[in-house]
């Protein structure tokens, strides 16, 4: 491992190189746990995204890692450090979403994704911080405060998987698993310069843990400095489990990380599309600095239409918001109403407008969401890679809840997250990939294609960071 002992240090390196040299017997788990171990306790006090954290036990792991070596194991993923986000169970370890309703849950064991990164042979580091419930598009909450954003400490890195963006990007960890049902992963990646996948739905299974209040349209998502790193974690975490009912019937050997060592097919038609069709409001210079990106394809020969998927007009409402709201009533009415000062008050207010949703309303916004998904499905006849920003706007103020202007004009709660929600609705993955900083802080261009071709997806994002580099 020629770059770590030329002293970049292993947190500058790749996941996939650190797991070859564990492997190859170059470095020690036990060194590898060390040296991130000393990075959380150097770093993580000015961040506040890693919130739960025992060295002892990473030491641990490392050991029975580097012992699993020595029996002759075959450990794809030895000795990686992976932080796992604040709603995602970690057997023995305090996961609370983000609330003090879970201040005590210890969890009983690993989620399923949890369980499979251990069995290759990677490092739990720790648990990163996220919203309550993972449910507001920044990353702070009653348990835990605000993560701030590696590159200002007056700045969000946004949410809700701010805690996991944050500490990678500062190099806590070479990976971070984080959840999606709205662009959790997408935006915090976008926003500190990283590489953030939202898979196809039920593709990485997760039969198991907290109720989902955006049941159907959430995923566990992954979080990597470099794209041939995030196809490497997806080939190894996307999987078929019959105990997880929405995942589909696929076996497949996804080789993902090879199709990142290769340009795209040329036959590819791709469409860039500033507003998604909807006006959405964007910042000028995010907006630009986005399409530059796009122009680094046209100028390797690339034909890039302009053209916008054919949304109905109600998508530009968003209403479908209103499900989260209902998801959230029906897990936590009851408690809001015994606890209210133990609930954020910007999730009380959802979970109390969840309670006026009924049900032929939902039962309308479910068939709105299979007309979306429809929607998608027929722009994807004419095109095969859909290009749009990740965001529209820079990181705000940690202590407010959104940018209060976007694009020049006022900018509700949700405006800074408009360009992600989407995809998730269709079930198709999305990918944000950097590129380029404004004003000095990261901008991220989302890919996404049909369901099923992530591979096509992580193909472009390497192809598109080439070009950056």
């Amino acid at each position: 491992m020629t770059r770590v002992r030329r002293g970049l240090g292993l947190h500058d390196g790749s996941a996939r190189e650190c797991a070859a040299a564990v492997a190859r017997g170059e470095l020690g788990a036990r060194e590898v746990a060390s040296h991130f171990i000393g990075r959380v306790q150097a770093v993580n006090p000015g961040l506040n995204a890693i919130v739960q954290f025992d060295p002892a036990d990473v030491l641990a792991q490392a050991d029975r890692v580097q012992a699993r070596l020595a029996a002759g194991e075959v450990l794809p993923m030895a000795g990686v450090p992976v932080t796992i986000k604040d709603n995602l169970w970690v057997e023995g370890y305090t996961i609370t979403q983000g609330s003090r309703l879970y201040a005590d849950f210890v969890a009983p064991r690993d989620a399923w994704s949890v369980a499979r990164l251990r069995d290759l042979g990677a490092l739990i580091l720790g648990i990163t911080n996220c919203s309550e419930f993972a449910c507001k598009g920044t990353s702070d909450n009653l348990v835990y405060g605000a993560t701030r954003h590696p590159a200002d400490a007056e700045l969000t890195p946004g949410g809700s998987s701010g805690g996991a963006a944050a500490a990678l990007a500062r190099g806590l960890g070479l990976l971070a698993l984080g959840t999606d049902a709205g662009g959790s992963v997408r935006r915090p990646a976008a926003h500190t310069g990283l590489v953030g996948l939202k898979p196809s739905q039920g593709l990485i299974p997760h039969p198991w843990g907290f109720g989902e209040p955006n049941y159907g349209v959430s995923v566990v998502g992954i979080l990597a400095r470099n794209a041939a790193d995030c196809a490497w974690a997806f080939d190894h975490l996307a999987h078929f489990d019959a105990s997880d009912a929405s995942a589909p019937a696929l076996e497949v050997d996804w080789q993902a990380l090879a199709a990142t060592r290769v340009a795209p097919p040329r036959a590819l038609r791709l469409a860039w599309s500033p507003r998604l069709g909807c006006d959405f409001a964007i910042d000028a210079d995010v907006l630009a600095g986005v399409e530059r990106q796009v122009d680094r394809l046209r100028e390797q020969g690339w034909e890039v239409a302009e053209a916008d998927p054919p949304w109905r007009s109600s998508v530009r409402e968003y209403a479908l918001d209103d499900l989260q709201h209902a998801g959230l009533h029906a897990l936590y009415g009851d408690a809001l109403a015994r606890a209210e000062q133990d609930v954020d008050p910007v999730l009380a207010a959802q979970i109390v407008a969840g309670a006026h949703t009924s049900t032929a309303q939902r039962a309308d916004l479910l068939r709105a969401r299979a007309r979306i998904a429809r929607d998608l499905e027929r722009f994807f006849l004419d095109h095969d890679v859909l290009l749009c920003p990740s965001v529209p706007v820079l990181p705000w103020p940690y202590r407010q809840l959104g940018p209060t202007v976007i694009g020049g004009m006022p900018a509700g709660p949700r405006g800074h997250a408009v360009y992600t929600p989407l995809f998730n609705l269709c079930g198709v993955p999305a990918c944000s990939v950097p590129a380029g900083t404004v004003r000095g802080l990261p901008v991220g261009l989302q890919i996404v294609a049909p369901r099923f071709e992530d591979v096509r997806v992580l193909q472009m994002a390497a192809y598109l960071e080439s070009l950056s580099a």
